[in-house]
C-alpha cells in the first residue's frame, strides 16, 4: 500500500515538473483552443442569425453560393418575399431570438425574365408559408439573385428557375451577380437554356403559335448581347461613312 502511494506521489511530482518546464507551451495551447472556440462560436452565430435584409448577409455567403431556407410570404413583380429561417442551435438560438429584428428577404429568380403568365403560375403553384430553399448567386442592392428550389416529395426538389423556362413562362436572361466568364455562370446558363429550348420545341407558353424557326429567330433577335452587337455594327458603319 505504501509502495503504491509512493509511486503515485512520484508520478504526480513528475507531472508537475513537466508542466513547469512546458508552461509556455500549455499557455499557447490554451490560447489556441480559446481562439478556435471563439471562431466556432462566431461561425455558429452567423449561421444561426436570421437575415431580414439582403445587406445583412455576409459577403462570403454570396461568394460561396450558400444555400439558405425560408418560408414564402408574398409573390410580387419584384420577386419572392421570403422570411429567412436560420439553423437552430440550442442556447445560441434562444439568446438571438431576443434581439432579432423582423423583415423579409426579396428573392429573385436568377437568369429568368418572367412573363406575366409566369407570375400567375407561381401564384398558383406556391402556397403561403411554403418552405423554399434559395441558393445565393448574387446581390443587387436590396434583392438577392438566387436559384430557388421547392421540395416535391421526400427526396425530390424542383428548381423554379428551370421550371418557369421549361413551361414557356419566361425567357433566359443574364445571371446577375456571377462573373460572365466564370465556370459556374456558364454551367447554370446552359441548364436554363436547355429548359427554354424544351419549351421552344414543344410550343409551350409564350412560344405557342409560332413555327420553330420563327421562334429561334425571335429568340436570337431579342437577345441583349446580339442587340448590343447590332448597335455597335450600326455605329461603326455610320462612323466609316462620314
Amino acid at each position: 500500500m505504501a509502495e503504491r502511494r509512493s509511486a503515485a506521489a512520484e508520478g504526480l511530482a513528475r507531472l508537475s515538473e513537466w508542466a513547469d518546464a512546458h508552461l509556455s507551451l500549455l499557455r499557447n495551447l490554451s490560447a489556441a483552443m480559446a481562439v478556435a472556440g471563439a471562431l466556432v462560436l462566431a461561425r455558429s452565430v452567423r449561421m444561426t442569425t436570421k437575415f431580414t435584409s439582403a445587406l445583412d448577409i455576409p459577403v462570403e455567403f454570396v461568394e460561396k453560393n450558400v444555400k439558405l431556407r425560408g418560408t414564402l410570404h408574398h409573390i410580387t413583380e419584384k420577386g419572392l418575399e421570403v422570411e429567412h429561417i436560420p439553423i437552430s442551435i440550442p442556447f445560441i438560438t434562444s439568446i438571438q431570438r431576443k434581439w432579432q429584428s423582423k423583415g423579409l428577404l426579396l428573392v429573385r429568380l436568377a437568369g429568368v425574365e418572367l412573363a406575366p403568365s409566369g407570375m400567375a403560375w407561381l401564384q398558383q403553384e406556391l402556397k403561403p408559408r411554403q418552405m423554399v430553399w434559395f441558393q445565393l448567386l448574387g446581390r443587387d442592392d436590396l434583392a438577392l439573385e438566387c436559384l430557388v428550389l421547392v421540395n416535391k416529395g421526400r427526396f425530390l426538389s424542383l428548381c423554379l428557375n428551370e421550371e418557369i423556362l421549361r413551361q414557356g413562362l419566361g425567357r433566359t436572361a443574364r445571371i446577375e451577380g456571377l462573373h460572365h466568364d466564370s465556370r459556374l455562370y456558364w454551367k447554370l446558363h446552359k441548364r436554363l437554356l436547355r429548359a427554354e429550348l424544351r419549351a421552344l420545341k414543344k410550343n409551350k407558353g409564350i412560344w405557342k403559335g409560332e413555327s420553330y424557326s420563327e421562334r429561334i429567330r425571335d429568340r436570337i433577335s431579342n437577345n441583349k448581347f446580339v442587340r448590343t452587337l447590332k448597335q455597335f455594327a450600326s455605329w461603326l458603319r455610320s462612323s466609316i461613312s462620314r
